[in-house]
């Protein structure tokens, strides 16, 4: 056996030739082996060694460490660049993986395991045959940076210094397992197992993971000795469909686009480069691949996109307290005191990430309608593919319904999600210091009620957090984890793991009136109530904010979160933002006309049996009832230059998305200045996930960057002026549009606090 490796251009390429005389090349960057220019022309210069070497026969290509390439650092994304040349362009694409993969004189196996997404599972495809266990994981994930499915155009650490590093995955895709499937893997960034890779054609064979290098080695030689195809992904065509069928596609998958999100252009650029490559073949596919590529690297969707990914990244890191070395303790037992339809889509969540569950409720037919509520989301999502009838039947055995706390002895976690009621609640976490263990951490879902009033009535000093999910729990990724002055560094450290154990983007924020999430909710409600009071259309109003990319209008947000709700919040927010504050009377005039929002079918909107929402012409009375109240000397609401209706019915879309969106951002000014979030970039995380916003803008403090401070702040001083109080800016705002400032640094109070 003969092992070498190549330490001159990379450290991260390892060739060893076995032997059978397959020479084994392994990427070698753990824990994902993640790619780089300097990687990638290290494995060039490993496999022309081993073309030169004679005692070679065949190549296999592996990662280290139980993975094959995750792909590309995601730092390499949204770079500006000089202009490239047409051969700088497609260096990798043509010279590289088509010149030197495709055209070599000896076989090329990829053995794959693990993950093998983006670039990595582009080093794949061009291979000559590919070998994968069954649980590996294959995907183009691009479409989500803002990017094609391409080598990234440019990645590296040093990319003005390097030619660029481009790909064929938008050509060599369709080729392997036909035009339908290629597209819902590429437009969807969906992420296949080893198991159906091979059902589709895209991964030749599979292999257990103790065997996977022989069988790919086996494999090569028989390539070799031609037992096997020697395919060229590149030159096939036997799994496309004829050219007007996949026009039709195609132009079907443009529309579907276009609906789903009009303000973005990457997933249009893709059908296209898919489109030229079969009109016009893959060479010229690949170039046209590598100049799309370079252009998107430049665009605001892909800086947006990028900058979202690592700020969810950097949710977890919290100063003084992560970086501490405390290490998490495991939470495998958790308790859930039911009282909502909330309480089955955590535990939902939970079990279906391997956690084992005990859900106590009051009675037997709440407990029942519990357990039945968990098994029929489990079911749904059985149906659906999401998982395994395995997967499936553990996650029933993990889940346990009680009405006593006699099972509690040894919980590690419970959470309270009953109704927002705080003797009930004192009374819950007073039974709960009688029966759980000293270690077990206690939390509740309110962002209505005070934490620590909550365990006023305990006997011990224990503390209390917020862990608050979002609706439905089961699909929404953000979970806000809420402490107070009192919440220790070990229990915020165990809460982020346990976050991000279940799936979940956590976030860390203090303890306040809404969190962040429903802070930022506040002004975009209330904005909106105070433009229909004051002449604004509510269709129009959604419509603007929908189309500016917000997945929904405020009046349809009400709708799906229930009027009950939110007259609850209002009441708390009203009386603690007493200063900024809109009192509005629709909703309360129209709860007294039995509309409570998409539960009863009727809110600002009408429902059918499916859930879809139409325009209600009824609502024009309840909202001119209101104006009518506005109007009336007698009237006890609370209003900013009362008996006025302003001219507000002639805005224009763009000047609706300002008024209510610049609320927004002087709200989450005050979080910052407030020291309620850990990083500004917490926000963006936050409104993205939490709230609806485009993450193709970046995130609400990100997307500010587009406007200015300074446009924003006069903008709102205009508004305070001319319509009230609520619209005054925050002396942080005013400081960083004095300063010609972003809005995303953190204030002296807010970094001081950390």
């Amino acid at each position: 056996m003969e092992k070498q490796q190549r330490t001159k251009a990379c450290k991260n390429i390892e060739l060893e030739v076995v032997e059978n005389g397959v020479a084994v090349i392994s990427i070698n960057h753990p824990p994902l082996n993640l790619l780089s220019v300097e990687v990638l022309l290290s494995l060039k210069e490993n496999i022309e060694e081993a073309m030169r070497k004679d005692n070679v026969k065949a190549i296999v290509i592996t990662g280290s460490r139980g993975n094959f390439s995750a792909g590309f650092d995601v730092t390499a994304f949204g770079g500006s660049q000089r202009r490239k040349t047409r051969k700088e362009l497609g260096f990798m694409s043509i010279e590289f993986i088509t010149d030197t993969f495709e055209a070599a004189r000896k076989p090329i196996v990829a053995a794959v395991e693990g993950l093998a997404l983006g670039g990595g599972f582009e080093i794949a495809l061009a291979c000559h045959a590919r070998i994968s266990t069954s649980s590996a994981k294959l995907g183009l994930p691009e479409l989500q940076y803002g990017i094609l499915p391409g080598f990234g155009g440019g990645h590296g650490f040093k990319p003005w210094k390097q030619p660029l590093a481009e790909m064929q995955g938008t050509q060599r895709l369709p080729r392997l397992v036909g035009l339908p499937k290629a597209l819902e893997m590429i437009l969807t960034s969906k992420r296949v197992s080893g198991e159906e890779a091979c059902s589709m054609g895209l991964v030749d064979a599979m292999s257990p993971s103790d065997r996977l290098l022989g069988s790919a080695c086996r494999w090569a030689l028989d390539i070799l000795e031609c037992r096997r195809p020697w395919s060229i992904s590149l030159s096939r065509t036997d799994r496309l469909a004829p050219l007007a069928e996949a026009r039709t596609l195609l132009n079907s998958a443009r529309a579907r686009m276009r609906k789903q999100n009009p303000n973005v252009i990457h997933p249009l650029v893709c059908i296209d480069v898919i489109e030229h490559g079969i009109l016009c073949g893959p060479r010229n596919g690949l170039w046209k691949e590598a100049e799309a590529l370079h252009e998107l690297r430049q665009s605001d969707s892909c800086r947006s996109l990028v900058h979202v990914f690592f700020a969810k990244q950097r949710t977890s890191k919290i100063p003084g307290i992560t970086d501490t070395g405390l290490l998490p303790r495991k939470i495998r037992k958790v308790a859930i005191l039911g009282g909502s339809l909330m309480s089955s889509g955590i535990a939902t969540a939970l079990v279906f990430a391997n956690h084992y569950v005990i859900m106590k409720y009051m009675d037997q037919k709440s407990l029942e309608n519990g357990i039945d509520g968990v098994k029929a989301d489990l079911e749904g999502r059985l149906k659906e593919g999401k998982m395994t009838r395995e997967h499936y039947e553990k996650a029933c055995a993990l889940l346990r319904g009680v009405l006593s706390y006699d099972t509690f002895k040894d919980v590690d976690l419970v959470i309270e999600d009953m109704l927002d009621v705080v003797s009930l609640k004192q009374q819950i976490f007073a039974d709960l210091d009688e029966c759980c263990p000293p270690r077990c951490i206690f939390a509740s879902t309110t962002c209505i009620v005070d934490l620590d009033l909550l365990g006023e009535r305990m006997k011990t000093c224990r503390e209390i957090v917020g862990v608050h999910f979002f609706s439905p729990p089961t699909a929404t990724d953000l979970l806000e984890i809420v402490r107070t002055e009192r919440t220790s560094p070990q229990v915020v450290v165990d809460l982020l793991n346990f976050g991000r154990r279940i799936r979940k983007t956590p976030i860390v924020v203090q303890d306040c009136t809404g969190f962040a999430v429903r802070r930022m909710c506040f002004p975009y409600l209330q904005a909106a109530m105070f433009l229909v009071q004051h002449g604004a259309d509510v269709y129009q109003i959604d419509k603007a904010l929908t189309s500016f990319g917000m997945k929904l209008g405020p009046f349809r947000m009400l709708d799906r979160d229930g009027f009950q709700s939110a007259a609850v919040c209002d009441v708390k927010f009203l009386e603690t933002f007493q200063d900024r504050s809109y009192e509005s009377n629709l909703i309360p005039i129209m709860r007294k006309n039995n509309r409570e929002g998409e539960s009863t079918r009727q809110g600002f909107y009408t429902y059918n049996d499916k859930g879809e929402a139409s325009p209600d012409p009824e609502i024009s009375k309840y909202i001119e009832m209101t104006r009518n109240f506005i109007n009336d000397p007698n009237c006890s609401w609370k209003t900013y230059n009362a008996f006025n209706i302003y001219n507000l019915a002639t805005l224009s879309d763009g000047e609706i998305v300002e008024m209510i969106l610049f609320a927004v951002l002087n709200e989450a000014c005050l979080m910052i200045s407030d020291a309620v979030i850990v990083k500004s970039s917490d926000l963006d995380v936050a409104s993205v996930l939490g709230m609806g916003f485009p993450e193709y803008r970046g995130g609400i403090i990100f997307w500010s960057q587009s406007v200015g401070s300074e446009y924003i702040c006069s903008k709102l001083e205009e508004w305070s002026k001319e319509y009230g109080e609520s619209f005054k800016p925050c002396a942080y705002l005013i400081e960083r549009a004095s300063k010609r400032c972003s809005l995303g640094a953190e204030s002296k109070q807010a970094k001081s606090l950390l």
